[in-house]
């Protein structure tokens, strides 16, 4: 199991904030970015606590940014954990809530304490999506209009429109929700991995929401996102293996290999990949309760005329 190296800042001055929430980064070797990061979310009137996991390569990132007022808690994995390093973070956060930054990403000020409002007021919400604002432009991430388009039905008991999809960094969870669910699963890793949280977190009884008054910043490095395509491909093909009925997942896997065959960039590792997690998924695999499932497959018909997965958000 990794070991973790923990350190404390005693720079952040004493002014009380929403005591509801913490906020959660994970980086790798992007120190300008995150310290814009830092620095946004260091002015917000909510002063939230910031938990940020580091899994760089070297010890230039801690050195860095120790000491930044924004830091309550610095935590260096012994290897690079990617999306698990969100629930490393949760497990040391000390509040009911916990929203997610990447480092390049943050959020407007008085979104948190709106999230932390409507979590307070519903109970069963276990996860709360943000609109999604990308560069100095601020224009909508194109998984916005995908959310608002749900066609799940409306629950009485939840605020804005249910979904089974939201971006890493621009979301808010209830932290027993989080952790009951499992967090995210150790098999994907990195990309594309929010989908099977939201499957887990729904089959647990939690509603996932999309409310676009809530409101966060990302300003992606164009460098940074090359690439990534095969991580969504093969993360798909899994997530299937693991929660949807098996023609679903055998769709999937033939629509993956045909790519490969095709030569569509990533696809081919996004195959061989995949194929060596295959029994991994399989020894994990628990499907969708019927009502969860249900759900999948509206949102599997919406999608049908949209890009394939694996193409770059």
């Amino acid at each position: 199991m990794a070991t973790e190296h923990a350190s404390r800042s005693t720079r952040r001055p004493s002014v009380p904030g929403d005591p509801r929430i913490t906020v959660a980064v994970i980086t790798r070797d992007r120190i300008a970015s995150l310290l814009r990061t830092l620095d946004a979310l260091a002015a917000l009137p909510e002063r939230p606590p910031v938990i940020l996991v580091d899994n760089s390569r070297h010890d230039t990132t801690r050195r860095t940014v120790a000491g930044h007022p924004a830091i309550t808690r610095l935590l260096r994995p012994a290897g690079n954990t990617g999306a698990l390093g969100r629930n490393l973070a949760v497990r040391h956060a000390r509040t009911p809530y916990v929203a997610f930054s990447d480092d390049d990403s943050w959020w407007d000020p008085g979104s948190l304490a709106r999230a932390a409002d409507l979590l307070d007021r519903h109970p069963r919400l276990g996860l709360l999506a943000a609109r999604t604002l990308v560069g100095d432009e601020a224009a909508d991430d194109p998984l916005n209009a995908v959310l608002a388009a749900s066609p799940l039905p409306s629950e009485p008991d939840l605020p804005g429109r249910p979904v089974l999809g939201f971006l890493g960094c621009a979301c808010v969870v209830r932290r027993d929700a989080f952790l009951s669910a499992g967090g995210y699963h150790p098999l994907l890793f990195f990309g594309g991995e929010e989908t099977l949280l939201a499957y887990d977190l729904a089959a647990a009884g939690w509603g996932v929401a999309y409310v676009p008054a809530l409101r966060a910043r990302h300003h992606p490095e164009d460098h940074g996102r090359t690439g990534r395509s095969f991580l969504v491909r093969r993360n798909h093909v899994l997530t299937t293996c693991l929660r949807r009925p098996w023609p679903v997942a055998l769709r999937a896997g033939t629509d993956l290999a045909l790519a490969a065959a095709a030569g569509r960039p990533g696809a081919r590792r996004a195959l061989r990949e995949t194929i060596a997690r295959f029994p991994a998924a399989v020894a994990r695999r628990r499907p969708l309760p019927p009502h969860v499932e249900h759900a999948a497959r509206l949102l599997d018909r919406e999608a049908a005329g949209r890009p394939t997965p694996g193409t770059d958000r």
